[in-house]
C-alpha cells in the first residue's frame, strides 16, 4: 500500500501513527506492530529534509519503534507484551483527546460573540450614608494622627505606683535561703505567688539568678530549688583546712 503522507500534515508522532492505523483499517486495540513500525519509519526517512526542529519528535518515536522491532524479532516474551500495551494505551488516550478537542472546536464555532464599547459610568460624589456622631468623632481623631482622645491625668492613677512597696533583692535572697535550709528542696513556682506584687516578683527572680550564679542553689529537672550540698561541703573543707593551718603555726 503506497503511503502519501507528509510529516507536515501531523501534529506529532502519535497523530501519524493514528493515521497509519486508520489507513490500514486496523483495530486500535489490536494493532499489527511490525507492519505499523515499517510504514512509520518509511515516512520519517522521507521527511529528513523538513528540518531537525520539525522532525525531532518523530525521530524520537522512530528510535523507540526500532527498539520495539528488535524486541519483536526475538522469541515471544513478556517485554513484547509490555511494549505493545504501553504504545496502545498512549494511542487510545491521544485518540480520545483528539476526538474531544474536535468536538469542543465544533461547539466553539457555533458560539456567537457580540461585544460593544463600554458605557460611560456617571459617578455620584455625594455621600448619603448616616453615622453615629461618636463614630464620626473617632474617625476625625484618627485622621488627625491620634488614635484616642487625650484624657485629663488624675492623681488617683499614680497612687498604685507611688504606694507600691519596694522589695530588695537581698531580702528575697535571705527569704529563699531560710526556706531551703528548713526543707532543703522546694518548688520554684511556689516562690512566685499570684498575690505577690510586681516588685516582689522581680526581686525574687533576681534573687534566684544570683543564688544560682553563686552556686548556692541549683534547679533540678523537676523545677525544684535545692541547696547546693556540694558547695557547702567544699566550704566546710576550706574552713577545716584553714583551722588546721592556723593550729600548725608556732605560737
Amino acid at each position: 500500500m503506497d503511503m502519501t503522507f507528509s510529516l507536515a500534515q501531523f501534529e506529532g508522532p502519535l497523530d501519524l501513527l493514528l493515521a497509519l492505523i486508520s489507513k490500514n483499517k486496523m483495530n486500535i486495540y489490536d494493532i499489527r506492530i511490525m507492519e505499523l513500525i515499517d510504514q512509520y519509519l518509511a515516512i520519517v526517512n522521507e521527511g529528513k529534509n523538513v528540518g531537525i526542529e520539525a522532525t525531532s519528535e518523530f525521530v524520537e518515536m522512530a528510535a523507540r519503534l526500532i527498539y520495539m522491532k528488535s524486541v519483536f524479532l526475538l522469541p515471544r516474551n513478556e517485554e513484547q507484551e509490555r511494549l505493545k500495551e504501553e504504545l496502545t494505551g498512549q494511542l487510545i488516550e491521544y485518540s480520545a483527546c483528539k476526538a474531544i478537542a474536535a468536538k469542543l472546536g465544533e461547539m466553539n464555532s457555533r458560539v456567537f460573540f457580540a461585544v460593544r464599547a463600554p458605557m460611560a459610568v456617571e459617578f455620584d460624589n455625594e455621600y448619603n450614608l448616616r453615622h453615629d456622631p461618636v463614630i464620626l468623632r473617632r474617625a476625625l481623631i484618627t485622621m488627625q494622627g491620634r488614635s484616642v482622645a487625650r484624657r485629663e491625668v488624675r492623681q488617683e492613677q499614680f497612687e498604685p505606683l507611688v504606694s507600691a512597696p519596694v522589695v530588695s533583692v537581698s531580702s528575697r535572697i535571705i527569704h529563699l535561703l531560710r526556706n531551703l535550709v528548713r526543707v532543703s528542696r522546694q518548688r520554684l513556682q511556689s516562690f512566685f505567688g499570684k498575690k505577690s506584687g510586681r516588685s516582689e516578683l522581680v526581686a525574687t527572680f533576681l534573687a534566684v539568678l544570683e543564688l544560682v550564679r553563686a552556686g548556692r542553689v541549683t534547679i533540678d529537672e523537676e523545677q525544684n530549688l535545692c541547696i547546693n550540698t556540694r558547695r557547702r561541703r567544699d566550704e566546710r573543707s576550706e574552713e577545716e583546712a584553714a583551722a588546721a593551718d592556723a593550729a600548725a603555726l608556732p605560737e
